[in-house]
């Protein structure tokens, strides 16, 4: 196989690196580690069909490669964007006379199972469920909306972590010996900015830079140059950081939903945590929105929960539609500032008395010495401390 400088001509980085045995693999211990269940799998010798749902470029080719390699069976990779109907027919005869005539079995992987329709996945049920093909599709979305309930019930549903930092480091290291190169410690934290947590990026962004350079230690420009797009300037600890979240959320506040959306890309394009983001956009529906419209704490929380699950780059769409939604909404501070007056007066007054008849009266003590004496579920007073009695917090007005 002709190489060039430590490069493999006719293969991508990422595929000539593609580990070739579950202790090759960097991440996803949960699956792959000595407790791990695709581990103890292989090791009975039983392998159902599966569903592996995670981020790109968290291993999904990876481990199916794997188990094909392992359990010596022919591996057959489709990608559910490109295939129809009659190559899925095709590819399942051809694995039915294979194990009827040499008892071979046959890995049928599915890449993007979710942008097959029903008609399609229909297709797969009753070869998975005879076993003429070890069934394994791979998806980044949830597979509960996205693959139907019957090829779900047949298969195991296996979740993949998004790589970590440490992961990712390993994953570059390996790609760097592998084409001879180092690289700065600026320009390592450029390429996992760039990352969004994909393997298969940072690999591919190390081979560019190493085709279109001859230094030996790569620097941020080379890896600028290779990803095509310069790193923003923005420390995730640093003064860029806090003053990008203060003009996202001051936006925001303002109902200015062009400079919202341009923070939010800023964060984003300069590889901030999107659950960062999500976060704060919860705390500002209730501190700005509050009761003007209370509906946005459950789009807040919303988006938040699609962050958690898709992960980037996919939810930077729907942090977007929550970054619209919230700055169109009507803001109403008055449930936030209410709280925070009531907070100044329990840190300067203390623990005041509670009045006696809203206290709980559990024994016949307590109600003998006053406890829930008078008390009315619809009174109008008070039921402030007494040396409070009279305070407003909250505006009558206010919705």
């Amino acid at each position: 196989m002709k190489k060039n400088d430590g490069i493999v001509e006719s293969k991508p980085l990422a595929e000539v690196l593609r580990p070739t045995s579950l202790d090759d693999v960097i991440g996803q211990t949960h699956i792959v580690g000595p407790d791990g269940i695709l581990r103890k799998m292989l090791v009975s010798g039983f392998i159902p069909s599966m569903i592996f749902w995670g981020p790109p470029g968290c291993g999904k080719t990876t481990l199916a490669e794997l188990i094909s390699t392992l359990t010596k069976s022919v591996f057959v990779s489709r990608s559910a964007v490109t295939t129809n109907l009659a190559d899925i027919r095709t590819v399942i005869a051809d694995a039915a006379k294979r194990l009827e005539e040499s008892h071979a079995r046959t890995v049928l992987f599915i890449d993007e199972i979710h942008r097959f329709n029903k008609a399609q996945q229909d297709a797969l049920l009753p070869h998975v469920e005879k076993g003429t093909v070890i069934f394994i599709g791979a998806t980044t979305e949830n597979p509960s909306f996205e693959v139907i309930s019957p090829l779900l019930s047949r298969s195991r549903v296996l979740v993949l972590r998004a790589l970590t930092q440490e992961e990712l480091k390993a994953i570059i290291q390996r790609g760097l010996k592998y084409v001879k190169r180092t690289m700065t410690d600026e320009a390592l934290q450029t390429l996992l900015a760039f990352s969004n947590g994909d393997a298969r990026q940072v690999l591919t962004i190390i081979e560019i830079a190493s085709k279109l350079n001859t230094n030996k230690k790569l620097d941020v420009s080379n890896i600028e140059e290779a990803a095509q797009r310069k790193m923003l300037q923005y420390d995730k600890l640093g003064d860029e950081h806090y003053n990008t979240i203060s003009a996202f959320i001051k936006s925001m506040r303002a109902s200015d939903v062009d400079a919202a959306l341009y923070y939010l890309a800023r964060m984003i394009r300069a590889g901030e945590d999107p659950i960062f983001i999500a976060r704060r956009m919860v705390i500002f529906a209730s501190e700005d929105i509050g009761m003007a419209q209370p509906t946005a704490l459950v789009v807040a929380n919303s988006v938040f929960r699609a962050c958690e699950t898709i992960g980037p780059p996919e939810c930077q769409e729907n942090l977007a539609h929550g970054v619209a939604y919230l700055c169109k909404a009507p803001k109403n501070r008055d449930a936030y500032d209410a709280y925070m007056l009531a907070l100044s007066d329990v840190d300067a007054l203390g623990n005041l008395p509670i009045p006696l008849s809203i206290r709980n009266a559990p024994t016949n003590l307590m109600k003998n010495l006053g406890y829930g004496k008078g008390y009315n579920k619809y009174s109008s007073e008070s039921f402030l401390p007494d040396k409070l009695k009279g305070k407003t917090y909250y505006p009558k007005q206010s919705k």
